[in-house]
């Protein structure tokens, strides 16, 4: 979004629902005034003057800053107030934020603009407007002041919500003149002349976030936290196979338990037991006798989905995403030849907290509290699902206690909620999925498979690369017109010609990328990184073969093939500079590299790791380089890198979710593990910024792990490892 006006049009709910529910991604920010009661959670309740729509400023001076992004730990909150911030020339001392719901954006004909948060959008597609804002802000109380002093405006200066006209001496302060500067016509925000990144005071800064405190103390409130009056709890489950349904329970079973309220029919395959507290629901659920019909994909395993995929890399069929020369004639007339087939299992999202959501449904009203990375598409599903018009349904955001992607798009948790509070009108019900719940029913990233060939001439130069991926579409879950003559380009992201978003960074003269659909029962969606994890680890992996069959430095190998790739190459050498890449190494220590694109940002990583005799792996060290453009809260940034690591190893070394029965195995912790601190390597980051663009930050470097460390591992043992996780190599985290 350019500017606010794009999205001015009214909406019908239709028109609504179509616009919201094809959004979907992985994370960024969403400020909120925290009550005592908690149901009037996230309303913009304040009565101080309203200056333009981004800013609220109290007699105290204090400016309250509206989000209408979510926050699920990333820290977009900070930044995005640190960007409105900067234009404002407020105080940040006085600083607070909070945030518009979704039908108050509706009622103003979404003058706040797009609530979603994935994809690392949240402050790259929102920067210009929210500090335009900000700037419109500061002219309205900066007119004020000079319309009270009868003084030009361009006599006055501000600094830190302090209002000067040196040629008098005279004073004031934002919250003196804030009820004037409400009542001034807005100028126009596109008019606004923006500050040069380069001269920021507050924006671009290392500073704590606003959030931190209440984390302490225990103010903040997650979606799992809230308490309404008169709430009862809801534990549901499931089919525990994918396309599967409820045939029948038996309620007489469990309804005379201590404080079990109805046993419920929730949909075609859930069930739910509503009781007076969750535990008391979730243990009589236990206990409930259920039939289930568990339909045509019961005898499905992992074995007969690989045996899918690997069909698809051997196909006919034309699966081109990209073909420049004829990369076939050229591999098959090189004079060496290097030959590859790599894999990634699904994952799950796994965030801390689980899907949940609170709902109350009256016959005039429905509204939802929910950890939501989409407030718009759970306003949407709120109205399909309650079957009330969008004028009558809003939807307070809490924070998130993760995400990664799970609680965007896809808002069957809301769904589910709003179904139960349904039978129960008037009465809020709090809905909560138990971990083994929230493992078997996600929507996972998905697993593929991918070929790849490369020629090399006699002087060792990369002539023709050929890759095909087989795997599971996101498209064809979330987002099935996307798909275009079969082809689904989403999946070679990471490989796209266009430079922008996830471009290769690598020029070869002869070129074939393809995709082969090969869909599942098992759902899919956005992890965290989305199609960047699987693509680099096999660009990168591969790359790193074809270099040593070439017998030339790793680094130098890439670096012959982006000379018409500045910023990929400007990332690149930064880590290997800080990664100390040629300099001796410690006896048994060994490096890799990897560099790859995706959300817009630029990334490389060096790993550093050691691998015993035993296969037992230790990374000591990863440093990591990323262009973003610009950066808003460097200390933040690098936060947002290191909790990527800490993923991208768990991934690495851990992360698999398989499929016996047509169910998923792993339901908890003890069959999905993820790193342990004292797995934690040192982490190192380098910002490279260029200011001329605008990255994302939460997911570009995640992409760059596993390459990086598989690179460092086959220059310790000589042997690559083409498949994840690596248990399955025999090879241990340490």
């Amino acid at each position: 979004m350019n500017s606010i006006s794009n999205s001015m049009a009214p909406l019908s709910r239709r028109r609504f629902m179509l616009g919201t529910s094809a959004m979907a991604g992985g994370g960024l920010a969403l400020g909120m005034n925290i009550f005592a009661n908690q149901e009037a959670m996230a309303q913009a309740t304040d009565a101080s003057p309203e200056v333009g729509i981004w800013v609220l400023v109290k007699p105290d001076d204090t400016c309250v800053i509206r989000i209408v992004r979510s926050e699920m730990g990333q820290g977009t909150r900070t930044g995005l107030a640190q960007l409105v911030a900067e234009e404002l020339e407020c105080d940040w001392r006085k600083v607070t934020t909070e945030s518009p719901t979704p039908g108050q954006n509706l009622k103003r004909k979404r003058a706040w603009g797009d609530m979603s948060t994935g994809g690392s959008r949240g402050i790259r597609m929102s920067h210009d407007y929210v500090r335009r804002g900000g700037a419109v802000a500061r002219t309205m109380l900066m007119q004020a002041a000079a319309n009270e002093w009868s003084v030009a405006v361009s006599e006055l200066t501000v600094a830190n919500s302090v209002i000067t006209h040196a040629a008098s001496g005279r004073k004031t302060t934002y919250g003196k003149v804030a009820a004037a500067a409400a009542k001034l016509p807005v100028p126009d925000a596109k008019s606004m002349v923006l500050k040069d990144p380069r001269t920021w005071k507050i924006a671009g800064k290392s500073i704590r976030r606003l959030d931190t405190s209440d984390k302490l103390n225990g103010k903040k409130i997650y979606g799992i936290d809230v308490k309404l009056d008169g709430m009862l709890c809801a534990a549901v489950m499931d089919c525990p196979v994918f396309g599967g349904k409820l045939v029948s329970f038996d309620d007489s079973k469990v309804k005379s338990l201590r404080g079990v309220k109805s046993v419920v029919r929730v949909d075609a395959t859930t069930v739910a037991v509503v009781a007076d507290t969750w535990w008391r629901a979730k243990n009589a659920l236990a206990q409930l006798p259920i039939v289930w019909d568990e339909g045509p994909h019961a005898k499905v395993n992992s074995a007969l989905i690989a045996a899918h995929l690997k069909e698809g890399l051997t196909a006919p069929g034309n699966y081109a995403g990209r073909k420049e020369g004829d990369a076939i004639a050229a591999v098959a007339n090189a004079v060496k030849k290097v030959e590859a087939t790599y894999s990634t299992p699904f994952l799950a999202h796994a965030p801390m907290e689980p899907m949940n959501c609170t709902a109350r449904v009256t016959a005039d009203r429905a509204e939802v509290w929910a950890p939501t990375q989409n407030a718009e598409a759970s306003l949407a599903v709120l109205a399909e699902t309650s079957g009330l018009p969008l004028e009558k349904c809003d939807v307070y955001v809490t924070d998130l206690g993760g995400a990664f992607g799970r609680k965007g798009g896809q808002q069957d948790y809301v769904s589910q909620a709003v179904k139960i509070a349904k039978q129960f009108p008037g009465t809020p019900i709090k809905m909560i999925w138990s971990r083994e719940e929230d493992q078997a029913h996600d929507f996972y990233r998905p697993l593929s498979q991918c070929h790849m060939t490369a020629g090399l001439d006699d002087k060792g130069n990369l002539v023709g690369l050929t890759l095909r991926s087989s795997g599971q579409s996101i498209n064809a879950w979330v987002n099935p017109s996307a798909i275009k003559d079969g082809k689904d380009e989403r999946q070679l992201q990471g490989f796209w010609k266009e430079p922008g978003e996830a471009q290769l960074g690598y020029t070869i003269p002869n070129l074939l990328t393809e995709y082969a659909i090969r869909n599942t029962h098992v759902p899919v969606g956005p992890w965290r990184g989305v199609n960047t994890n699987q693509n680099g680890v096999y660009m990168e992996c591969f790359i790193e073969e074809v270099a040593k069959a070439a017998g030339k430095d790793s680094l130098a190998f890439r670096q012959s093939l982006m000379k018409n790739h500045p910023k990929h190459l400007q990332v690149l050498n930064a880590a290997a500079e800080k990664g100390d890449w040629g300099k001796p190494l410690p006896k048994g220590v060994f490096r890799g590299i990897a560099q790859f694109m995706g959300y817009g940002a630029y990334s490389a990583a060096v790993a550093e790791v050691t691998v015993s005799p035993r296969g037992e792996v230790k990374v000591l060290r990863m440093v990591l380089a990323t262009n973003a453009g610009h950066f808003v809260n460097p200390h933040q940034v690098a936060a947002q890198v290191e909790g990527g690591v800490a993923m991208g190893l768990s991934a690495t070394f851990f992360g698999e979710c398989t499929v016996e029965n047509g169910r998923i195995q792993q339901t908890n912790f003890d069959t999905y593990p993820l790193l342990r601190m004292g797995q934690m390597p040192k982490v190192e980051t380098v910002l490279v910024p260029t200011y001329d663009f605008w990255g994302g930050v939460g997911e570009p470097t995640i992409c760059v792990v596993a390459p990086a460390v598989m690179n460092a591992i086959f220059a310790a043992t000589g042997k690559p490892v083409r498949d994840l996780p690596l248990k399955n190599a025999g090879l241990t985290f340490v």
